[in-house]
Order: C-alpha cells, then structure tokens, then sequence
C-alpha cells in the first residue's frame, strides 16, 4: 500500500470520506454497501453476486491474512471498489501467496483506508442504498460529482452477463449419481462443489442458455446459481424458470436464481433499503421450526404478500431480523429456493441441508 497517495470516497448525496489509497490508483464507482463479517474477505470479494458494488468491510481490520489460491469464488475480484478502517500491509499466514494490497492491484481494484467505517455505515443505514465513487487519481471533488451521475441505479440494471460462463462445461465426481444442468446466473465455485460432493455430474451453462441447450445434457434436475444485478431485468431467463417449473423435474434456486424462480411464478421483488451481506444472518426455517445462522448478500427480496398469497407454493423461509422472505417452495413439487447462501464460504455450513434436500428430491424422481 502506498501511504503517499490520498484517496477520497462521495457518495451520491453528497458526503465526502477522506482516507488512504489501497489497491491499483484510480477511479471507481459502483452502489455503495457494507458487510458484516468478520472472515473470509477473499470469499466475499472474489463473489460474483458484488459486481457493480463498492463494499465496505464493517471489520476494523482487512488483509491481515493475505489472500490463499483455493480460497476464491470465481476467476478474480468481482467488487467494484473497497473501503476499510485499517487495512494491513502485510500477512501473518504462511501458506498465503501475496498480499491483499498486491491481490488488489494484480486484480486493478481501486480501494480507500483510514475511513471511520462505523460513521459511514450509520450513514448509509440511515439514508438506504445509494452509489458512490472512490478516486485516488487526483480528481477535483466537482469532477467526481459529474461522474456519479453518470453512474446508472442498481434498480433495473442486468449484471449476470458480465459474469456468466460464454461456454458450457462440465465437473464430474468420481461417482456419477446424478447429472443435473447449473444455470450460470454468476455462480460462486463452491455451489458446484457442494453438488459434486453429492455425486452429481455437473454441466455449467451460460445466463441465457435455452430449456433445449439445458436437456441436451439429459439433466435429472436442474440448479439456479447467485448472481448480481435486479432480477426483474431479466425476462428471458424468468421465462425460462417457466418452463423449466413447467417440466417438474427437482429444482433447487440460490439468491438471484431464488428471485428469478419466485418471479416465474408470478410473485414480485423488491429493492430493498439496506440489502442483507454478512455471513451472521439469522434464519428460521419454516418447516421445521429451526434457526439457521447464513451467509447473505443480497439488495433484492421477493416481496413477502405476493408470496404467501400464491396458491402453489409457500413461504420457507423467513429472515428474522426483518422478516423478509428467505426460502419459497412449491407445496406439492420437488422445487425450492432461498435467498441465502448455503454453500458459504464464507460462513456458517448451517445450511448445507439444503444441498442434501435437492439430493433427497433427485433421488425420488429417479426412482
């Protein structure tokens, strides 16, 4: 890191944070939002579903571990930018490779230190959602202005095809049990390894891949991975939940695939004021009457009425702190989803259940 070099952080309505520069020098802006976790900042910022956001880290210090080669959730930083309190130079891990400063800079991610973090959450907390810039190039604060208005609103804004897959392909376990068709919405690497874990046969495919591209590969069901961006966006992939609801086959949705699936079925999303990102979130499943502590990241919700109206499915899932929707599933098909991430990484296995549920289903179905 280069003490030399100043960094400033505006945010759209105007406040200034003044701070130090981390990562490569220059410009970057992106919607403006924090997280709550304590570990596992290589996971989160490797995570497709940050694309488009500058993400403040609400942990007083980052970096102190460096950065590891198995710990990444796709091929480099998705974050557009990052803010911290105290960021460190160097790392105490041994089997660590470089430095976050270097990762940062390997990956051109702009970054700002030396911000009162817990003031500017507040702040955000406050005032909702919003976009903002960080510049360490010397930018006049009039310059930034005229910059992030130019910066386009999360709401409406399709992402996935910045982060999906162009090419299908293929991750086998040793022993095939099952074959299932991964929908690449922008999918971290560890949903695939859960599955392959299971004995599924994994066939990878792009954002906008059709119900004929995905049956090609003979499926005995079907995943929705994460991603980034608003759901409502995304109109030819709700039509292709459709039809893939319409198959019956076992589905199982996570995070945007969740949200995809709900509007599928004709239930609403939501921007939300201050999304959900930590890896702390409390959940209680429905079903069972069990809490759960999960990793989230998300700034969209499947709007709570639209949900417990629907004659088919049910709401099962609910976060507790808000009581938003968290998981939806079908009464009487092997199809389900949650808001949440029961992969982790970073987080609690809480969750993983989950995982052995889409199992259980493609099971049955083969039987």
């Amino acid at each position: 890191m280069d003490q030399m070099n100043t960094a400033i952080l505006l945010l759209e309505d105007g406040t200034v944070f003044n701070g130090t520069a981390t990562g490569k020098i220059g410009t970057t802006s992106g919607e403006i939002a924090f997280n709550t976790g304590m570990t596992g900042y290589q996971e989160v910022f490797t995570d497709p579903s940050y694309l488009g956001q500058i993400l403040i880290m609400n942990t007083s210090h980052i970096g102190n571990y460096g950065v590891h080669s198995e710990e990444v959730e796709s091929d480099g930083i998705k974050i557009s930018g990052l803010v911290t309190k105290k960021f460190s130079d160097g790392y105490s891990r041994p089997s660590g490779f470089q430095s976050l400063d270097e990762y940062m800079k390997t990956n051109e991610t702009v970054g700002i230190s030396d911000v009162d973090t817990r003031a500017l959450v507040r702040h955000i907390r406050s005032k909702g959602a919003m976009n903002a810039i960080i510049s360490s190039d010397r930018k006049s604060i009039e310059e930034l202005k005229k910059e992030l208005k130019e910066v386009p609103s999360m709401d409406g804004l399709e992402l996935s095809s910045k982060v999906s897959v162009t090419e299908p392909y293929e991750v086998k376990p040793k022993k095939i049990d099952f074959k299932v068709s991964l929908v690449d919405f922008g999918v971290k690497k560890n949903i695939v390894r859960c599955l392959v874990e299971r004995g599924c046969h994994i066939k990878v495919f792009p954002y906008n891949a059709t119900k004929t591209d995905l049956d090609s590969f003979q499926p005995d069901g079907y995943m929705l991975s994460n991603g980034p961006g608003d759901p409502s966006a995304m109109p030819n992939e709700i039509n292709l939940v459709k039809e893939l609801v319409e198959d019956g086959k076992p589905l199982f949705g996570i995070c945007l695939g969740h949200q995809i699936l709900g509007l599928s079925q004709g239930l609403k999303t939501e921007k939300m004021f201050n999304g959900h990102r930590g890896v702390n979130h409390p959940v209680k499943n429905l079903l069972t009457g069990k809490g759960e502590i999960t990793s989230q990241n998300h700034g969209f919700v499947i709007e709570k009425n639209s949900a417990e109206s629907h004659n088919e499915m049910e709401v099962t899932h609910i976060h507790l702190n808000d009581d938003t929707v968290a998981g939806i599933g079908f009464k009487n098909r092997p199809i389900f989803s949650v808001q949440f991430h029961p992969e982790a990484s970073a987080g609690p296995h809480d969750s993983r259940y989950l995982f052995d549920q889409f199992i259980d289903n493609l099971k049955k179905a083969k039987a």
